[in-house]
């Protein structure tokens, strides 16, 4: 068994918060087994892909991708095309992209291989939430 495994429970329970934290939890013994320190910004919004593999936590103005099993603090990598909080982030089934929205009116398609926004959607008003519809249409 990897130090990876050993290290996270088979089901975790992770939360972000306003003290620029993020924490994985073990919910059957209530134990804290990693904090991870979010630069520069709360923690607005997280999210793990449906591989299990990332966790994306959206703050002000960008969005961190963690990976889930390592212990490494640091982002695998970083999307920072946003101007204000990022308030939404998500991802489809199949999780080859990743959806943001933001107070600064815009709703951003990533591809998770590119560091750039490969479509953005604007509106004339802050996101405050943003949701995929079940029909999973690729995009």
């Amino acid at each position: 068994m990897s130090r990876a495994n050993q290290l996270s429970p088979s089901v975790i329970l992770a939360t972000g918060s306003n003290d620029h934290t993020i924490r994985f939890w073990e919910p059957q013994t209530g134990r804290c087994y990693r904090k991870i320190q979010y630069p520069n910004s709360q923690v607005n919004r997280i999210e793990i892909t449906p591989n299990k593999r990332y966790l994306a936590a959206a703050g002000n103005p960008q969005i961190h991708l963690f990976d889930v099993d390592s212990s490494n603090p640091q982002p695998v990598t970083s999307y920072n095309s946003h101007t204000n909080n990022v308030t939404a982030v998500g991802f489809p089934i199949d999780g080859n992209w990743m959806y943001s929205g933001s107070e600064d009116g815009t709703i951003k398609i990533w591809d998770l291989r590119a560091p750039d926004c490969q479509r953005e959607c604007e509106t004339s008003a802050a996101i405050s939430a943003v949701v995929l519809h079940p029909n999973q249409v690729g995009v």
